[in-house]
Formats: structure tokens, sequence, C-alpha cells
């Protein structure tokens, strides 16, 4: 039997950071992401949710330099969980994702939610 550990993203750029990992370049930046749903009494309610995401140059992930903050950007790859124990004692999780296929969108692309 197959088993999946995909996700898809579509949002906008937080903070960015890049460096090199043996010679190869990579980003590790935020994507936000919005979802916009009407609760019990049908108020409007956005749900905005954070996300870690690294990647790493190759065929499917190029031109890392373009990933800038307030960008929109579609991105694919996969979920990675790993457990911690902080400095101070305390045991954390962390979940990021690890982009396979980055496409860098035009400025102007609206990221919208519809209700």
């Amino acid at each position: 039997m197959e088993q999946i550990n995909k996700i898809e993203l579509l949002g906008i750029v937080g903070s960015v950071r890049f460096q090199h990992i043996n010679d190869k370049p990579m980003a590790k930046f935020t994507v936000v992401t919005n979802r916009a749903y009407k609760n019990k009494e049908g108020a409007p309610i956005i749900e905005t949710q954070w996300h870690n995401v690294t990647a790493f140059e190759g065929k499917n992930v190029q031109d890392l330099d373009k990933i800038e903050k307030g960008r929109p950007i579609r991105l694919f790859g996969r979920l990675q969980v790993q457990r911690y124990t902080g400095m101070d004692g305390v045991e954390r999780t962390s979940v990021d994702i690890i982009c396979n296929r980055l496409i860098h969108l035009p400025e102007n692309t609206e990221v919208q939610y519809e209700m």
C-alpha cells in the first residue's frame, strides 16, 4: 500500500533566512495562509495559520533568492515532525514543511479566500 505525506500551500511569505548547507543553497521561511468560514451564527471567521518551510535549491526548487517577505508563493512538499528538548528541559514538537516544488507568483497575484 502506498503511503502519502504531501502538502500544498498558497500563501504569503513572512520571514526569510538564507544559508548554505554543504555548498547547497537553502532557505528557511514562513508562509501565512488564511481559511475563511462562517460560525453557527453566520458570522465570518478568518483562521490564520503560520507554516515553517525549508527549501533546498534543486530541479523543482529554483531561484530561492526571489523569496521575499510579502510575496505570494505556491509550494508543494511533505510534513516533517521533530521532537526535541529545549534548553529549559521542556520537550517540544516542531512541524516543518520540506519543500520539493516551488512556484514564484507575480507580486500582484491575489491570494484570496472565499466565504
